[in-house]
């Protein structure tokens, strides 16, 4: 299984701006895309932002031009900026990968760890 480590979170004053990296590592053939879910307390957990491999973002409406996402395929670590945080984005973040270990296996998916962010004064 490919594990996902994500940098860690933290407290974040209103206004401000936080960023996060997660590197997939293991036996992998192809990272078909990378993205963000965050999950607030008595919430689902919700798409943020995920990048395919091919260079198309998809960012949650609530989010856009709020926070960019990107990726460095070489390094199979994606990126997520979040700017002008609010307390409404206070979560956990969740990195997610879809991906492949093989040329011929099928698709499989990995989540990491998660980590707290919390925007409060």
């Amino acid at each position: 299984q490919v594990k996902l480590v994500e940098s860690v979170g933290g407290l974040v004053q209103p206004g401000g701006f936080m960023s996060f990296s997660c590197a997939a590592s293991g036996n992998i053939f192809k990272i078909d895309a990378m993205g963000w879910y965050c999950q607030a307390p008595g919430n689902q957990r919700e798409l943020v932002a995920r990048i395919p491999a091919v260079v198309r973002t998809i960012v949650a409406d609530s989010v856009l031009g709020q926070f960019t996402i990107s990726r460095n395929n070489a390094k199979n670590t994606v990126y997520l900026q979040m700017n002008r945080l609010k307390p409404e984005d206070t979560a956990v973040y969740y990195c997610h990968a879809n991906y492949r270990q093989y040329s011929n296996s099928r698709g499989s998916e990995s989540w990491g760890q998660g980590t707290q962010v919390t925007v409060s004064s």
